[in-house]
């Protein structure tokens, strides 16, 4: 299973295990503490790599020539600043200053009567949030529930195929182990959603459905299937600081 980082609201940030790659010279600047930017990392021919920041905006690094996380397709929040520097095809050149991967994983099947069983029926909130947002092939949920067991592994998952009318419509599921007592905490899951039906260039909404603490609640994103990029990779997930899978 795929390991999720939590991120604790106590300290009101999202905070990192953190893959540094330079250090400010100026230790008054804090701009370089909070993420700038939520990205697809994406792996090219011969170990190097570029980020996807939108449909139309790629990045190329040019203090790093490998991808941290190898030959694997994950999303992840990073801080970088543009450089005045040949961008080789790409649409700017960037110096990343850190980039953390967030829990990447492929979307499950709808099991029917089993869902309940399979996924869980715990409650968890969406969070309205800047990373929450369907772009790149992916829906990225900030989302938010009650932890007070270490020991206790949470699950999430997005649910496929759940109304035969219409193929946009999706179900998130959270099953907490029992362990549904404790201190509110956030965290950060992406999903690729490349399996969905081609929208062939157009934008369709997708819906999503969840269980809140208050009850069944649904939103939707705008969502167009994402373009080719220069190379397939592997979905994978990096990392853990709590048991969430």
């Amino acid at each position: 299973m795929k390991a999720l980082k939590l991120f604790l609201m106590t300290i009101g940030i999202i905070g990192m295990t953190i893959v540094f790659q330079s250090c400010l010279d100026d230790d008054d600047n804090t701009s370089w503490r909070y993420p700038n930017a939520l990205v697809t990392v994406k792996p090219t021919d011969g170990n190097s790599f570029f980020l996807q920041l939108d449909e139309k905006t790629t990045l190329l690094p040019t203090n790093m020539t490998t991808s941290p996380y190898g030959n694997r397709e994950v999303r992840a929040l990073v801080n970088y600043d543009e450089v005045d520097k040949p961008s080789q095809g790409y649409t700017k050149a960037i110096h990343i200053n850190w980039i953390d991967s967030i829990l990447t994983k492929q979307t499950v099947p709808n099991l029917g009567a089993e869902n309940d069983a399979k996924y869980g029926t715990d409650p968890i909130e969406i969070v309205n949030d800047w990373v929450t947002i369907a772009e790149d092939g992916y829906l990225t949920l900030r989302f938010r529930t009650l932890f007070g067991d270490a020991s206790k592994t949470h699950y999430v998952n997005l649910l496929v195929n759940t109304n035969p009318s219409n193929p946009y419509e999706l179900e998130f599921r959270h099953n907490a182990s029992g362990d549904t007592y404790g201190r509110e905490a956030d965290g950060l899951v992406a999903f690729n959603i490349n399996n969905l039906p081609d929208t062939e260039g157009k934008t369709v909404k997708l819906k999503l459905k969840w269980k809140s603490f208050s009850g069944n609640k649904s939103t939707e994103f705008d969502f167009t299937t994402r373009k080719a990029t220069p190379k397939s990779s592997a979905i994978t997930a990096q990392r853990s600081v709590s048991n969430i899978k």
